[in-house]
């Protein structure tokens, strides 16, 4: 190998393979706690998208990394993808066959590893306190020692593009050690996240032309280019792409497989996952984002829930003629769907466009009839943009539907607060609350009642309302509320202002949003919460 800047462009690749690392980089991000259950059910999910390759962790590195690849063995029946073992390469002056890290590789069972090492001096002769030479030798070793188990290797060089900028010579030599000693591909890493897409493509470019062995890309996303230098990668020849779902990682993150995919895929015509992966992309990141158990970003490109949302008004007609008029990609291809988002500036037209959408045949009377009624709510704080399936039961109701699962005849809440002393830091007194809440409900004419405690009030009325319908209506075991939001309107009212509650709820495969509007927190807390279960069950049926 050997840099230089007078070679010529790469062609750009008819394919590209994706390796994600959501279960061990992603999981990096703070507030992110996988459980190794979590972890098989993410791969699955990633299999399902029909990624490459899927790095499980670091075996050996904590027991819930040794027990996810043991189980993987059993658990896991993957179609599309292959598991990989995540490592680094042996110690300073170390040995290879007597190296512990380099053992744990070996006996994870996987097929295919990465390791980590060095690619920038300052790393070495700072970090790693040893020599330039000894930096090559313990990558080149490693590799070599792998290689000989009869495994596939990946070597990803840290902080390969600064490492470049500043000694591009010796960043080129851990390379050519790396492919010397039978890498099978090298991947050069962003990891302090810092490069600019212009710099990305020029640099893979030179290091795609001085090398026969195939070379992937690495992103962070700190300076927000992470997915734009995924795509300069790519355009300099690269023919691997590592990133995560969803884009999570340490700091801001790693760079977003997901619309690299589509980008690649859709923008660029370059194979990636099978077709019916990327339609599948929308639910996938949804699942994704339930089992990490953060909120779906709504604005994240292609697959969030107003990645193809229109505030109608003067688009309203011209989408319902030509939808490519507004939209870059058809919605479908990625698994998501137009939305027109309603508000009290609404006319017909856009009321006509969502009725359409959700199947309901509605005449002109109630379409008028709705869009006053709008008017009216979103005046008294509603605000039904943020509240689809809310949105959705109001047209619904006008045009004469009824739900029939259940009919409140009264319920009730009360709050028990109970001081004594304890352990809280700031004032040494412990503080004992207990809600408890009652509802009466009338089921297919049969008068019932019931009592639900709970943290908290909505806790403690969910459970209530729960316990007196049983188990008749089926779905609703799968309901789970996911947020709570609270805001208060007309502020300088203070504590008797009126408030609006958002409850974000999920069966699972999908989330949707119901609203309430009150002057009085629990009345809105349960407009929202029977919408968002009334919602729940009529969807359970379809």
């Amino acid at each position: 190998m050997q840099s230089g800047t007078s070679m010529s462009t790469p062609d750009l690749p008819t394919a590209v393979d994706i390796y994600d690392t959501t279960l061990r980089d992603g999981a990096q991000l703070e507030g992110i706690s996988l459980t190794v259950v979590d972890k098989l059910r993410i791969a699955e999910q990633l299999d399902l998208l029909g990624v490459h390759y899927i790095e499980g962790g670091w075996p050996g590195a904590n027991p819930k990394d040794v027990e996810f690849f043991e189980r993987a063995r059993t658990d896991l029946q993957l179609e599309h993808s292959k598991l990989v073992a995540f490592g680094s390469t042996r110690r300073v002056n170390g040995d290879a066959n007597d190296d512990s890290t380099l053992a744990n590789l070996v006996a994870s069972g996987t097929e295919v590893v990465c390791i980590v090492g060095k690619a920038w001096d300052y790393h070495v002769t700072e970090a790693l306190r040893t020599t330039l030479d000894e930096g090559v030798a313990m990558v080149a070793d490693s590799i070599r020692f792998l290689k000989e188990k009869g495994l596939t290797v990946f070597f990803d060089a840290e902080h390969f593009f600064d490492g470049y900028q500043a000694n591009p010579a010796y960043s080129m030599q851990v390379l050519a050690g790396a492919a010397e000693a039978g890498a099978d591909c090298v991947v050069l890493c962003d990891t302090n996240g810092g490069c600019l897409p212009f710099d990305v493509e020029r640099i893979v470019s030179e290091v795609v032309t001085a090398t026969d062995t195939p070379v992937g890309v690495h992103f962070h996303n700190d300076t927000g280019c992470g997915i734009a230098n995924a795509i300069a990668g790519v355009r300099g020849g690269a023919t691997q792409v590592q990133g995560t779902i969803n884009g999570y990682g340490e700091r801001v993150g790693n760079c977003d497989l997901v619309p690299i995919i589509a980008n690649l895929s859709l923008k660029m015509g370059i194979e990636t996952i099978p077709a019916g992966g990327i339609a599948s992309l929308t639910a996938v990141a949804h699942h994704v984002a339930e089992l990490v158990n953060f909120t779906v970003d709504p604005q994240q490109p292609y697959v969030g829930t107003t990645a193809f949302a229109h505030k109608a008004g003067l688009h309203t007609s011209a989408i319902s003629r030509r939808p490519d008029a507004y939209e870059h990609i058809s919605p479908e291809l990625v698994g998501n769907g137009t939305r027109f988002l309603v508000s009290e500036m609404s006319g017909r037209s856009t009321i006509d466009l969502k009725a359409r959408q959700l199947g309901l045949d509605l005449d002109g009377d109630t379409l008028g009839a709705i869009v006053e009624t709008m008017k009216v709510l979103e005046h008294a704080g509603y605000h039904f943009e943020a509240a689809d399936a809310s949105l959705e039961l109001l047209m619904r109701a006008a045009g004469g539907w009824q739900q029939d699962y259940f009919e409140l005849d009264s319920f009730s809440v009360e709050v028990g607060h109970r001081s004594g002393s304890g352990s809280r830091a700031w004032n040494e007194v412990a503080v004992d609350v207990k809600t408890e809440a009652t509802v009466r409900i009338s089921v297919a004419g049969d008068m019932c009642e019931a009592t639900g405690t709970g943290n908290g009030p909505v806790n403690a009325l969910d459970a209530a309302l729960r316990e007196a319908l049983g188990d008749s209506p089926p779905g609703l075991d799968r309901l789970q509320l996911t947020d709570f939001k609270v805001r208060v309107l007309e502020t300088r009212k203070g504590t008797g202002a009126v408030t609006r509650v958002l409850i974000d709820t999920t069966n699972g495969e999908q989330t949707w949003t119901t609203i309430g509007v009150s002057e009085n927190i629990i009345e809105a807390s349960w407009q929202a919460l029977v919408d968002s279960i009334v919602y729940g069950l009529l969807h359970s049926e379809n």
